[in-house]
């Protein structure tokens, strides 16, 4: 009975389904805003290292596994890649691991997990499977906050913190001091969040954020230069008052009727 109990009972270092439920569009974020709304924030992106203590044979591990890519004339690092989770490792001879591709932790540390138990298979086995020092770098995500924003006048207010060159790039770099966020602000509205380390740091940086997107919403859209929607409908008119005033074009009209008539 004792050895059935510990079997089913998961370990205290696992990550159980009930604590996290990774979904297959990724993770979203809730970034509380004003007067108790949130604004949802979608995670594209998830990069995390890992390092295995021990020198690797890279030219061995791109042989003996499948999905492999090692060109070390281009590259020093041999290029892995998995199905479930869907992930990318850049594995280097120096026995550190880089892995992106992942949406959320859950998969990224299973992912991590996944690649070190291939490379033990080969016959690399670390000397410390607890210590791997697993570490998330950067995390990406990307949110709409529903309206156009006026990057102008956003970069002169904040000319410390912000950089806009539309000539290079369409959209506004911020970099935020706390938490350490870099914002990429388009004036459509989509923002692009970048250089957070978990996902704490980027719900605070949002809601940091939001006051000053909504500061800078643009009230009115620029119309298209030389096209007046009142000048478009009034076009019509001077042929009518013509008409009516002198005459000429009541003639043309019904010599025209006259002709497509013989016709």
């Amino acid at each position: 009975m004792s050895a059935a109990s510990q079997q089913t009972q998961p370990r205290s270092n696992e990550i159980t389904p009930a604590t996290h439920r990774p979904s297959a569009a990724g993770t979203v974020i809730e970034a509380p805003i004003a007067n108790g709304n949130t604004m949802l924030i979608r995670i594209q992106n998830m990069s995390c290292t890992a390092n295995l203590g021990l020198r690797l044979d890279l030219r061995q591990i791109a042989l003996r596994c499948r999905n492999t890519e090692f060109n070390p004339r281009r590259f020093a690092a041999v290029i892995m890649r998995l199905r479930e989770p869907r992930a990318t490792a850049l594995i280097f001879a120096s026995g550190k691991m880089c892995v992106t591709g992942t949406k959320c932790t859950h998969n990224a540390s299973l992912a991590c997990k996944k690649f070190i138990y291939i490379i033990e298979k080969v016959g690399f086995k670390p000397p410390n499977e607890t210590q791997i020092d697993f570490k998330v770098q950067n995390i990406v995500g990307t949110a709409d906050v529903g309206f156009p924003i006026r990057l102008e006048g956003l970069v002169f207010a904040h000319s410390n913190f912000a950089s806009y060159e539309p000539e290079l790039f369409p959209g506004l770099i911020y970099r935020l001091v706390e938490p350490r966020v870099v914002f990429l602000i388009f004036v459509s509205g989509k923002v692009v969040i970048t250089g957070a380390k978990t996902e704490k740091d980027m719900s605070e940086a949002f809601s940091k954020m939001y006051p000053v997107f909504c500061e800078f919403r643009k009230q009115n859209i620029t119309p298209i230069p030389g096209i007046s929607p009142p000048a478009v409908m009034a076009a019509p008119t001077p042929a009518l008052t013509g008409s009516a005033g002198g005459g000429g074009g009541a003639s043309v009209n019904e010599s025209s009727q006259r002709e497509m008539e013989e016709v």
